[in-house]
């Protein structure tokens, strides 16, 4: 049987979070998701979606002309076949990303994608399914660690835990506010106040487009 993923959507957009920010990129949202943080955006992708086989998913990457890709979710590593599309996206020379929760092992994930890991926090309500050891494979040129910020609470948290385990030498660290949530200058005044080697950033395409499915 070939391989086969179920997948809530394909699209092209603006990407809005991590080291490759505006770039036109294509999306490929994978159906499923073990966690249910209070702040998920996506959570239409818990559920629904069409199964695919990972060679129409690639040409229908292809058919978008698009040098960047990010294969998200819900939880893109609950469905162990997506491997095979990374490996896939990658020798066709693209920029591949995924984004992960941070819950499930990233050990398997092909080195030439940029991974970009939640580092979950308190108000989501699911910071204990955070995996430590995913920490210990991240690439400091190329990974990501993203903390979202709900309160001042989660922002002490994760300022702890940044200093602490000294995270900006293992990745860059990415701040963003839950929105609609904390205020964005809130945030930013934090993170400017207290001299953190972060980088604040807005989901841009929510600026944009509401974060309505498909942009």
């Amino acid at each position: 049987m070939p391989d086969r993923l179920k997948i809530s959507e394909i699209f092209a957009s603006i990407q809005g979070e991590a080291d490759a920010s505006g770039w036109p990129s294509v999306f490929v949202r994978l159906t499923g998701c073990p966690l249910r943080c209070t702040y998920c955006d996506t959570a239409y992708a818990f559920s629904g979606g069409e199964w695919m086989d990972v060679e129409d998913i690639v040409t229908t990457v292809q058919h978008h002309g698009l040098g960047h890709v990010c294969v998200t979710g819900g939880e893109p590593l609950a469905q162990p076949r997506v491997h095979a599309l990374l490996t896939k996206l990658c020798e066709l020379n693209l920029s591949v990303s995924l984004e992960t929760s941070g819950a499930l092992s990233t050990e398997a994930v092909d080195p030439r994608v940029r991974v970009v890991l939640d580092v979950k926090t308190p108000s989501s309500q699911e910071a204990h399914r955070n995996l430590s050891a995913n920490l210990e494979r991240l690439k400091p040129q190329r990974d990501q660690l993203k903390f979202v910020i709900g309160d001042r609470s989660d922002y002490e948290y994760a300022k702890a835990r940044v200093l602490s385990e000294r995270l900006n030498e293992r990745a860059m660290v990415l701040f963003s506010p839950v929105t609609p949530g904390l205020a964005p200058k809130d945030l930013a005044e934090w993170v400017v106040g207290d001299r953190l080697p972060v980088r604040f950033q807005l989901q841009l395409h929510k600026v944009l487009w509401g974060g309505e499915p498909g942009r």
